[in-house]
């Protein structure tokens, strides 16, 4: 009897004990639902709200207010706070051991400074505080706007990565990140506080356009146009269009959150030109640490040769300092200078100024795979020679050095002789007229490095002997390296026709260099670059030829090279361009930094393969 009550009750419970489990599965099941759907429309809303705070903090800061607006626009910072602070409880809602799991120490950070001041908004602020310095700086307006503006930033970049992550079209992706930071750079530079006086948004535009692909033109005189925030407004555009929106991105969304798709890592490994993604990290963080090193040590460089006759005060030279670092290296040839390089204090003054800005200029022309190459040559070395002095055996590794790296270095420093030498002779009683040898020397050699694509100006380019202007076309036809700051077809580009020129000639089936064998693939890539670039000038040339039937056509040919390879000089007519010309050159500028190659590409690759297989024959070619 006992045991068959036992055996009854064990059923009972363990049948109800079951229906229990269901019901709680089925709770959590209902729920877990519920949260994704909620968190799917609260991510949807912390995202315009990202747009709407990053709007408020340019109202902020870029207008002139009185004390009741200023008020009212703090008010409206509540708005994107609650919707930030509710996406975070969302969040943590609905998986919460993954999340835990994949979100990265940084992103605690700035999610936890958020709480903390959802905190701070809620909860009065105490009159008797336990930590005053504490207390002054949670409660502080500094601390809102900058986790505001942190958690904004971040939230468009994990979007950004979410639509990478719908694997749309690389090229693409490229291309339209670039047209939104020059339309958001074209306002930004109109702002009242970024300008001491008014500007028109086409010359608003041009000059974006020109920051973010790095190019130099401007109808403007910078710094008698743009107040300091403007500069920094200048400055941020020259350093985004300089590593490249993906960069930027890449940085935030692996940094701050957790790691990115598979889909992702591919596309940023291509664009920062990692071999593999077990090195995207590594990669990323060299090219991101050389670049604020190098302009750091190039700003330190710039400040103590600034000469004392320019009469600037400290935080002037902190400013030029920066600026000219970042302009130089990115290759963009801004400068906040009146008269820019060609300023009588700097000419007059000593030439180590213009040494230090040729070798931010040519570090940024080489490109960051040869630079990437460099490092991994010089650890070399340095294992070498420590395993030298420990009387250990010295395993030497092969092919260190890669072939792009061989390639450009070689075609880059004979082109940079040639040119020096040329410019040396060519303008020895000319612009360099009156100089010392040691000046004109150094004026030669910066003066060759500008063609690459720097775009800044010792001496008036209007000046030049024509076969001088011949010669720096041609340098600003060529450009820098591929995957680097620099315009231009690009030296790997340059290098390869020359050395497919050089089989045909011997007759050989292949270009070699250094052993190794050019694929058919590169060669047909190199001759589509040339070919696409000799029809884009020739295009943008007869357009705006046909816009300033006034101006001189040799000025407009030089604008035209100079905007299309990103280059920067000028003949001195930009500012008499019309608005049309100004336009077209932007869009000149734009397929410049972009490539009008990966453009045709970008749009194409949605179609398949379908080349016939016909039986080949040749062509007769003389």
């Amino acid at each position: 009897m006992l045991k068959s009550l036992f055996h009854k009750s064990k059923l009972l419970t363990k049948r109800y004990g079951n229906k229990m489990a269901l019901r709680r599965r089925h709770f959590v099941h209902h729920f877990n639902y519920l949260i994704t759907k909620v968190g799917t429309f609260v991510n949807v809303a912390a995202i315009l709200a990202a747009l709407f705070c990053l709007i408020e903090l340019t109202l902020y800061f870029g207008f002139d207010r009185t004390a009741s607006e200023a008020f009212a626009i703090k008010r409206l910072f509540r708005i994107p706070q609650a919707v930030f602070g509710l996406n975070i409880l969302i969040n943590l809602l609905g998986n919460v051991h993954p999340k835990i799991r994949n979100v990265r120490i940084l992103k605690w950070v700035v999610n936890s400074a958020l709480v903390i001041s959802v905190i701070a908004w809620i909860y009065p602020r105490p009159s008797s505080p336990w930590l005053p310095l504490l207390s002054r700086i949670i409660y502080s307006d500094t601390f809102l706007l900058a986790v505001l503006s942190s958690y904004s930033i971040l939230e468009l970049c994990q979007a950004v990565m979410r639509v990478i992550h719908r694997r749309t079209n690389p090229a693409l992706i490229l291309s339209g990140s670039f047209i939104v930071f020059i339309l958001i750079g074209s306002f930004l530079l109109m702002l009242p506080k970024c300008t001491t006086q008014p500007i028109s948004y086409v010359d608003s535009l041009f000059v974006s356009t020109s920051a973010v692909c790095i190019t130099g033109l401007t109808p403007v005189d910078i710094p008698s146009t743009f107040t300091p925030l403007g500069l920094l407004i200048l400055s941020i555009l020259i350093q985004i269009g300089g590593l490249g929106v993906i960069t930027f991105t890449s940085f935030f969304a692996i940094f701050f959150s957790g790691a990115p798709s598979i889909y992702s890592q591919l596309l940023i490994k291509d664009v920062i030109y990692s071999k593999t993604i077990n090195n995207l990290i590594p990669t990323l963080l060299y090219i991101l640490a050389f670049t604020v090193t190098v302009e750091l040590i190039g700003a330190v460089g710039v400040y103590f040769t600034i000469p004392a006759t320019l009469g600037l005060s400290i935080t002037d030279k902190l400013i030029f300092a920066g600026f000219h670092s970042l302009s130089s290296f990115c290759n963009a040839g801004f400068s906040c200078l009146p008269g820019g390089m060609a300023n009588p204090a700097l000419m007059n003054g000593t030439q180590s100024i213009y040494v230090v800005t040729s070798i931010l200029i040519f570090a940024g022309a080489v490109g960051f795979p040869i630079l990437v190459n460099c490092k991994d040559i010089f650890v070399s070395w340095i294992k070498r020679l420590f395993s030298f002095s420990k009387g250990l055996r010295v395993n030497r590794r092969l092919h260190v050095y890669d072939l792009n790296t061989k390639l450009v270095l070689i075609t880059t420093l004979s082109i940079l002789a040639v040119g020096s030498i040329a410019f040396f002779i060519l303008e020895y009683d000319n612009t360099l007229a009156g100089m010392s040898v040691e000046k004109k020397i150094t004026q030669s050699v910066f003066n060759s490095l500008i063609p690459r694509s720097a775009g800044f100006s010792s001496v008036n380019p209007a000046m030049f002997m024509p076969l001088t202007l011949l010669l720096i076309v041609v340098q600003m036809w060529i450009g820098g390296a591929s995957q680097s700051l620099a315009g231009g077809i690009k030296v790997n580009t340059f290098a390869t026709v020359i050395l497919n020129l050089r089989a045909i000639i011997r007759g050989q089936s292949a270009a070699t260099a250094f052993g190794r064998q050019i694929t058919h693939g590169s060669s047909r890539r190199a001759y589509a670059v040339l070919a696409i670039s000799i029809g884009a000038f020739l295009t943008y040339a007869i357009a705006v030829i046909a816009l300033e039937p006034a101006l001189s056509v040799k000025a407009l040919l030089f604008e035209v090279t100079s905007a299309l390879f990103t280059v920067g000089s000028s003949l001195g007519i930009t500012e008499q361009l019309s608005p049309a010309s100004k336009i077209i050159l932007s869009t000149a500028m734009f397929v410049g930094r972009v490539g009008i190659l990966s453009l045709l590409i970008g749009f194409a690759s949605q179609y398949r393969d379908k080349s016939p297989h016909y039986p080949s024959e040749s062509i007769i070619i003389s």
